[in-house]
């Protein structure tokens, strides 16, 4: 499985992950929703369980992919600063018809 991340994302999740009450955590891309094609993505702290593979990014973060979510290989996560703050979660190698999966 792949998942790739921005610079601003790193950030971010490094600081998540930096925090005292976060230990023994790591970083969880998950699916919230599915219909058809198009997926929802979110992100949590998380303990790693037995479907789970260790995706080691270009940046050195680990983050906790359920194997049996084909959504999940090829995620890419990103964080914007304007228009809004906040992260974006995509991907693209699953993209069909137009659709954004976020």
């Amino acid at each position: 499985m792949k998942c790739k991340i921005n610079r601003n994302a790193a950030k971010v999740l490094n600081k998540m992950l930096s925090a005292e009450e976060t230990e023994g955590k790591m970083i969880r891309v998950f699916i919230t929703h599915m219909h058809g094609a198009h997926a929802h993505y979110d992100i949590k702290l998380d303990v790693p369980t037995e479907h789970d593979e260790v995706v080691k990014t270009d940046k050195g973060i680990e983050v906790l992919l359920d194997k049996r979510e084909e959504f999940l290989d090829g995620v890419w996560v990103k964080y914007f600063y304007i228009p809004e703050e906040g992260f974006e979660i995509n991907n693209p190698s699953k993209e069909t018809g137009g659709h954004h999966h976020h």
